[in-house]
């Protein structure tokens, strides 16, 4: 099929499903958490705190804390995989309910911080808000 303006064929396409559509958009957000995890070491302070075994507003660092935090973080990792392979209605409200935790959650760590965080911040809510919109928009079998 010829694009009218250039006579050139237009570009092949394909319709992405849904399942691919979601595992990308969990793997773009924690792309976007680790950046900014990292980025924050370098932030005046931040690493002689950690040596001090302080977890910025979580406190001191305990075996609690750390298992909060790697729950935290396992989530998203563990949907890039369980989008693909879970059934539709399970993923659908799965991924609607994670994905709204974590625009929520990322949204009441955002005050105060510094402006790359908040750029990130930002970001992170947009991938986590197209996770819910996609997997409430999930198309039904004819």
């Amino acid at each position: 099929m010829a694009s009218p303006a250039s006579g050139k064929a237009a570009l092949e396409d394909w319709k992405v499903p849904v399942k691919l559509k979601l595992a990308a958009l969990w793997a773009s957000l924690m792309f976007c958490y680790i950046y900014g995890d990292y980025f924050g070491l370098y932030q005046p302070g931040t690493l002689q705190s950690m040596l001090e075994g302080k977890m910025g507003p979580l406190g001191p660092t305990t075996q609690g804390v750390l298992l909060g935090t790697s729950i935290l973080m396992a989530v998203p990792s563990v949907m890039v995989f369980l989008s693909l392979v879970m059934k539709p209605l399970i993923s659908r409200v799965a991924n609607v309910v994670l994905g709204l935790l974590y625009a929520i959650i990322m949204a009441v760590s955002m005050p105060g911080a510094w402006t790359f965080y908040l750029f990130l911040g930002v970001i992170e809510i947009v991938l986590s808000l197209l996770i819910v919109w996609y997997a409430w928009r999930w198309p039904r079998s004819a």
